[in-house]
């Protein structure tokens, strides 16, 4: 026999409360209810042998009641190893999980592995990585002047001191956002340690078994190491250790040339490392079109970074000091390099779901690995959920935050809380930097939807000429039809700062007219929207500054 009491909303008299025992009268197994209405509860008695908690969850869930979370149970020591909720991971997902499932007073445990609480992004990823970038920025700045009154000057660089600032700056946040919040949330556990699943409700950490009514799979994503020859001989850094060490390697050869690989590249160069980017594919961000990554492309050029495209490198050995890099052009001919630094690891992201015994839960995975989710983060195993970077959705830390709100909501609520992707909206760090919303014309053309494209470059934007920085452009894709915002694609000095505003008119259709007849502020970047917009009718050339 065992006893347990969840808090349940919804309840508006004594008739809802009566309403939801009757709901039990013909369940097996059930021993005992008592649901009052004053005290927001429902007291069950039940043989755990014929009836589970997650089936008088479900009984209860049904119509405007909700059962929120476990209270009390007085068969459950506080040594117990059974849960409500098993998250896996500690990074996003798993933290605003976590936060969610203390709100529903869960019985939670949180299993991390790996990184410290935090996951990628504070540890090693969004973080380090933004924090060198703007430290690289700075000596950029400092070195090139655009006004001809000002004299650019090399600033004295001290990168060991970068680095260890760094490290503070994660140390603190690490504490702040993830350690501290950990100890308030009441209802939820943290056990260090590697999870494994012994069968769909088990997992194993160490020599304990745990078992829970639901599961949340959050343990990301790592570096995908590509399957070059030698390389793990020769060694190579990933964005885990690169951002680590304290000295900087005077000449870097990048493998890759995504989002990571290009904020990497242009940081370091910045720093004043020599820095090549070698990628086996024909353009730099390759899932782009051609007018943003070619002009992308010629800034990073422009600034001194070797960029090499069409070669797929598959060996690579020690030569003295050196290291010799063999690969294949497009042509099939073979090139080599040299490198006389290190080498770095960036060629994309694979999911953090080995070492989980997988095979003993029958989950679905994609044809890379991640585990495949619905709408509601639910996969194929109805008790087990997957949210953030290791499930089959965007990858980016914001949406993985998201996400783990939702499943643990979906999982014990009854709600159906999906997130809408539609108008995502996403950056890309370099400088200029590179932000998108929505579709581009590829994918409009691909779902057959009528489109149109406007580009406006900077040169015509009054805050880009004021400040002598008239790198890059805005454009726009809308459906002439309807004269919807289809998507956005920006290449601009700070062009992050702009794409919220426009995943919002994707997201509630406001029309492409309404951008450009808002009033914006004079001489702001985001002036460069309303022209954009305008330049669907007009040619701005032919416009004043402050003409509508």
């Amino acid at each position: 026999m065992q006893e347990v009491t969840f808090e349940i909303t919804g309840m508006t008299c004594d008739h809802c409360a009566a309403s939801i025992e009757k709901r039990f009268a013909e369940v097996d197994g059930m021993i005992g209810k008592r649901v009052s209405y004053q005290e927001g509860q429902g007291h069950f008695t039940f043989d755990p042998s014929k009836l589970s908690k997650e089936t008088i969850i479900n009984t209860i869930n049904k119509g405007n009641y909700r059962a929120v979370g476990e209270v009390e149970s007085t068969n459950r020591s506080a040594s117990s190893n059974q849960y409500d909720l098993i998250i896996i991971g500690g990074g996003s997902a798993a933290f605003s999980a976590a936060i969610q499932a203390n709100e529903l007073k869960l019985n939670t445990l949180l299993i991390n592995g790996g990184l410290p609480l935090g996951g990628t992004c504070v540890n090693v990823g969004c973080v380090p990585s933004k924090h060198l970038i703007r430290a690289a920025e700075q000596v950029h700045r400092a070195a090139h002047s655009p006004f001809r009154g000002i004299a650019g000057a090399m600033p004295v660089l001290d990168y060991q001191t970068i680095i260890r600032q760094k490290k503070e700056l994660v140390s603190e946040l690490q504490q702040k956002k993830y350690g501290d919040i950990a100890k308030r949330l009441e209802f939820v556990k943290v056990l260090k340690g590697w999870a494994t699943f012994l069968d769909p409700k088990t997992v194993q950490v160490g020599e304990q078994n745990y078992t829970a009514i639901k599961f949340l799979i959050a343990t990301g994503a790592t570096t995908n190491i590509p399957d070059i020859e030698g390389l793990e001989e020769v060694g190579y850094l990933t964005n885990e250790s690169l951002f680590e060490q304290e000295v900087q390697p005077q000449s870097l050869t990048i493998f890759g040339a995504g989002y990571i690989a290009l904020e990497i590249a242009q940081a370091f160069h910045r720093l004043g490392s020599k820095v090549r980017i070698i990628h086996r594919s024909e353009r730099i961000l390759r899932s782009q079109m051609a007018d943003l990554t070619d002009e992308l492309t010629h800034y990073l050029q422009e600034e001194g970074i070797e960029i090499i495209t069409n070669v797929k490198v598959d060996k690579v050995e020690r030569s003295d000091s050196d290291i010799q890099i063999f690969g294949k052009d497009a042509d099939g001919k073979t090139v080599q390099f040299t490198e006389n630094g290190q080498l770095a690891v960036a060629t994309g992201i694979r999911p953090n779901t080995f070492q989980l015994g997988i095979e003993n839960t029958g989950l679905e995975l994609d044809k890379k690995g991640f585990i495949k989710v619905d709408i509601r983060q639910q996969t194929n195993v109805p008790h087990i959920y997957a949210a953030g970077d290791c499930a089959d959705t965007p990858a980016f830390v914001y949406t993985a935050a998201k996400e783990g709100k939702h499943a643990v909501s979906n999982a014990f609520t009854g709600q159906v809380m999906e997130a809408d992707y539609s108008s995502l909206s996403w950056v890309v760090f370099t400088d200029p930097q590179v932000a998108g919303a929505g579709m581009d014309e590829s994918e409009a053309e691909a779902k057959e939807i009528p489109f149109e494209t406007t580009s406006l470059p900077l040169s015509e934007v009054p805050r880009s000429q004021a400040a002598l920085d008239t790198r890059g452009f805005i454009k726009l894709i809308r459906n002439p039809e309807t004269d919807q915002l289809l998507g956005a694609r920006i290449l601009a000095p700070e062009g992050g700062e702009l794409v919220t505003a426009l995943s919002l008119a994707i997201k509630y259709k406001i029309p492409v007219s309404e951008l450009a007849d808002h009033l914006h502020p004079y001489l702001t970047l985001s002036e460069g929207i309303k022209l954009a917009a305008i330049t669907f009718e007009k040619d701005v050339a032919e416009l004043s500054c402050c003409a509508g």
